[in-house]
């Protein structure tokens, strides 16, 4: 009788399928001001318990046409690759673009970390010519910042909402 040989089934993952969630949101909503972007934002990720990374892609007349939730971090912080961000960006077909993330701390004030990939995203933004709308820090209280606006000098970047 022959004896069977056991084999060991090593499962490859070769794609992450990503979760589509219906909100309600207005079809191709313009983005023109930093309290809208915060209102959107909040309803994606507001609530969540750890720091999480959304990617705001939008059309040349600034309207939304994808959001992408790219990074999800600890409670107090969230490593952002900025390969990844403007693959999205590519993928998406985005003109420009706004990033948004929350502070569960519900202190909405950016940390030096936070300002510098705002710089870095600004940089590489014109570059690419996909440049970055915002940075949009949002609480579960209802507080926002925008670092572009309050914390980035309008000489340093090309393009105002």
């Amino acid at each position: 009788m022959k004896e069977k040989t056991k084999t060991q089934i090593v499962f490859e993952v070769v794609k992450i399928k990503q979760i589509v969630r219906k909100k309600k949101l207005k079809l191709l909503e313009k983005i023109d001001t930093p309290a809208k972007t915060a209102s959107i934002v909040r309803s994606h990720i507001g609530n969540d318990d750890r720091e999480v990374f959304l990617i705001i892609c939008l059309n040349a007349n600034l309207k939304i046409i994808a959001i992408h939730r790219c990074h999800v971090g600890t409670v107090n912080s969230v490593n952002v690759s900025i390969g990844d961000v403007f693959k999205t960006c590519l993928l998406n077909n985005a003109s420009t673009f706004i990033v948004a993330h929350n502070h569960p701390s519900c202190d909405a004030t950016p940390s030096p970390e936070d300002i510098d990939l705002t710089r870095k995203l600004i940089e590489a933004g014109e570059i690419l010519n996909i440049p970055l709308q915002d940075h949009i820090i949002v609480t579960q209280i209802g507080d926002y910042t925008s670092i572009v606006k309050e914390y980035i000098s309008p000489f340093s970047r090309r393009v105002n909402l």
